[in-house]
């Protein structure tokens, strides 16, 4: 995924989510929305299906694209979920103003916390399906608990963005996910053998049966 993703409509939500701000969710009406953005309100209905979209245009792009990255063939599948992960985080912090703008919004408004929290399973739910796909014979506990902690890290290092005045690089996530990499036994190996080598694998008691299975796979010499 490109680090520079921008949301459909990014004029639009940038005129919502000041107005938001400004007057409250409910109190902005769809045509002030429209003459802020300099937009119809056709156009804006053909951009969004209502204010609730325009908070969540982004995830609905960003989902498109995690999807897309992790169709791809990647060495490591638990890495490249950490990956996909940090992309979604750059995209934020690349603005954070405009997410600091939405994450107010969606505290105030009750029905925008339900949604969000659907949003969140939306994410933990691809990375659980991904995990399953390319790890052959993978335990779905394991598949679920590591997309679950995936995303509660890159909630808990959001958070901290969003909730305070400084930028937080994407470094400290990757840092994060460096460890839980290391925690789950699933840390990508150094370097790979050569074909010639005599191999003695060992691995984390901890690292999952499937996993073991599929690097073992890895170090077979090709035909």
């Amino acid at each position: 995924m490109a680090d520079d993703l921008r949301p459909t409509g990014s004029t639009v939500v940038a005129a919502a989510l000041a107005l938001f701000a400004e007057h409250g969710y409910e109190q902005t009406s769809v045509e002030q929305i429209a003459q802020s953005a300099g937009v119809s309100r056709s156009t804006f209905f053909r951009q969004f299906g209502g204010k609730d979209d325009v908070v969540f245009a982004d995830h609905e792009l960003l989902l498109e694209r995690l999807r897309t990255f992790l169709s791809e063939t990647h060495e490591n599948p638990w890495a490249a979920v950490c990956e996909a992960s940090v992309q979604i985080f750059r995209h934020f912090a690349a603005d954070p103003e405009v997410a600091r703008r939405r994450y107010a919004v969606v505290r105030q408004v009750p029905s925008l916390r339900d949604r969000e929290i659907v949003t969140v399973f939306r994410y933990e739910r691809v990375f659980d399906e991904y995990l399953r796909r390319s790890v052959p014979g993978l335990d779905p506990v394991d598949a679920v608990a590591f997309a679950a902690a995936v995303t509660a890290v890159h909630n808990h290092v959001l958070r901290r963005l969003l909730r305070g005045s400084t930028r937080v690089p994407a470094t400290v996530l990757e840092a994060a996910y460096d460890e839980l990499l290391r925690r789950f036994g699933v840390h990508p190996d150094p370097e790979p053998a050569a074909d010639d080598d005599i191999v003695v694998a060992t691995f984390p008691r901890r690292m999952p049966p499937a996993e073991v299975a599929r690097r073992l796979g890895a170090l077979r010499p090709s035909d």
